[in-house]
């Protein structure tokens, strides 16, 4: 059953549902993980927000979701391990052959895509990600599989493709965010510096990277360090602490966010062999205090399009053309969890500006656009929320 509200009708409804606080004390007294989880942010008034919220459904720990082309259902990954099939007007199913998933802290089932259209036989195929426990610790894996939506909801041919390289102890920063190139023959992966601040410079490791891999997990040739062997070849762009958003335009550029430091949260356009800087440099400062050196300090690092402080906990992100909203143009879409907002960055001549910020009442913790153009959101913690956002008419 869905209801449909308006903005501050949706906001008074969460005052009396339990959502997961954002903790209002020093950053200098609380761990890296809790601070990235919570942000640190401005109270933001409500707007008036172009468009009617839908609630449609409710979920366990949501994290991410994938609509299937074409078709009524969507894929939706919750953090302990389940992965559910929902169909519009329909039923929530649990999808089977999920692999043992290692939950805890931030890791757990993590990003869903598609690698495609729906196939003849009504299967499609996905890549998913999750996090595994190791002899060392833990770590990151992506797998492709296929799914029929309407022949069982259980996962078959299932590969693991990619690794995080090392697993080490800690639960934090994992990233592990998936998106298919335009040509739909690579994936991109975003791989979390784990907490371990070195590792986002350290060429043997692949930690604090994104990384490009084909489809079956070989490297290309075409990669900027390919010929360098070992996971160093699956690098794509380096200095990178948590990427918790990746998407491609319509131009194809590749646009990420990662949760940065105190202060420090970025948007970034990613090329290739760019180096970003973490931990050499940062926008943000330290948890406990300790300045880390402004970009413009060293101009070798590439700088972020567009950066926060206070910092707003960025996740989840997608592109939209603006069809349906007016004056929006092409646009990145990205949740906040400390920020509790809906964020929109304009796009225009190939660059990014910040444009809108809308106050959603709940941590966001996955926002994605369907062929139609609504917008879809998924709000965090164990009561999260499916929403639909349409354009106010």
């Amino acid at each position: 059953m869905t209801r449909q509200v308006n903005l501050r009708q949706y906001l008074a409804l969460l005052a009396v549902v339990p959502l997961a606080a954002c903790s209002t004390s020093s950053t200098a007294a609380r761990s890296g993980a809790a601070a990235d989880e919570a942000g640190e942010h401005q109270s933001t008034p409500v707007l008036a927000a172009p468009f009617s919220i839908t609630q449609v459904a409710q979920f366990n720990q949501p994290w991410a979701m994938a609509f299937v082309p074409g078709t009524p259902f969507a894929l939706i990954s919750e953090k302990g391990g389940r992965l559910l099939l929902w169909e519009e007007g329909g039923e929530v199913v649990a999808v089977s052959g999920v692999p043992a998933v290692a939950a805890g802290g931030q890791g757990g089932l993590g990003d869903i895509i598609t690698l495609g259209p729906v196939k003849d036989d009504g299967s499609i195929a996905v890549a998913m990600s999750w996090v595994e426990a190791g002899d060392n610790g833990f770590g990151a894996v992506v797998a492709t599989a296929n799914i029929n939506p309407t022949g069982g909801a259980a996962l078959t041919d299932l590969k693991i493709i990619w690794r995080q390289s090392p697993f080490v102890a800690g639960r934090g920063h994992f990233g592990h965010r998936l998106a298919l190139a335009p040509d739909g023959k690579h994936v991109f992966i975003s791989s979390g510096e784990r907490q371990k601040f070195d590792p986002a410079q350290d060429m043997t490791a692949n930690l604090g990277k994104i990384v490009r891999v084909r489809l079956d997990g070989t490297v290309p040739a075409d990669n900027p360090f390919a010929g360098d062997g070992g996971v160093t070849a699956q690098i794509w762009s380096s200095g990178h602490r948590n990427p918790l958003g990746m998407v491609f335009d319509d131009k194809g550029r590749l646009w990420s966010h990662e949760m940065g430091p105190a202060g420090g949260d970025e948007l970034n356009i990613i090329e290739r062999a760019a180096n970003y800087g973490y931990p050499i440099v940062s926008n943000g400062s330290h948890y406990d205090g300790r300045d880390i050196p402004d970009h413009p300090t060293r101009p070798e690092f590439r700088a972020p399009a567009v950066w926060w402080n206070p910092s707003i906990s960025p996740a989840g992100l997608t592109f939209h053309d603006g069809t349906g909203f007016k004056n929006w143009g092409p646009s990145l879409l990205m949740g906040a969890l400390g920020g509790k907002s809906l964020i929109r960055i304009a796009l225009r001549d190939g660059k990014a500006s910040k444009a809108e910020r809308w106050d959603m009442g709940a941590r966001i913790r996955e926002v994605e656009t369907r062929a139609d153009g609504s917008i879809w959101v998924l709000t965090d913690g164990d009561e999260g929320k499916l929403l639909r956002l349409t354009p106010k008419k």
